[in-house]
């Protein structure tokens, strides 16, 4: 298993405003990028950055001290050079599969598309700018 080059860092805050705030100053203090958040329940939300490893453990300890000051801080952490599977599971957080891949919206798209060719075969149409009887 190979190695990423970069560092990973998390922030866990509950709410939002937390969030934002934490991801603003982390991106502010260092030359991180901000990949995504991810919400669960109870208002529990987390945001990912990534860059090299001294500048996401400045970002980290930036944006956590703005998350305390705003709201709640529930915990960080710096994963250093993180095995190629971490970035990948990141990315599928960031970009989940859309619900019309599944088989059971494509159905549901299929039966509503079914509807309305059926409503528009059963009403008269208006032909020469006059009302059909």
């Amino acid at each position: 298993m190979s190695v990423q080059a970069y560092a990973l860092g998390m922030i866990e805050t509950l709410g939002l405003p937390a969030l934002v705030a934490a991801a603003d100053a982390a991106a502010k203090a260092a030359d991180v990028r901000v990949v995504t958040y991810e919400g669960v329940d109870a208002g529990i939300v987390t945001v990912y950055v990534i860059g090299d490893v001294s500048s996401v453990q400045a970002a980290v300890e930036a944006g956590s001290e703005a998350a305390r000051r705003v709201g709640r801080l529930l915990h960080s952490h710096v994963i250093p050079r993180p095995d190629e599977q971490v970035p990948k599971m990141i990315r599928q957080l960031a970009n989940p599969p859309s619900k019309e891949e599944s088989p059971r919206a494509k159905t549901k798209a299929a039966a509503k598309k079914s509807d309305r060719d059926h409503q528009e075969t059963a009403q008269p149409k208006d032909e020469g700018g006059e009302l059909a009887p």
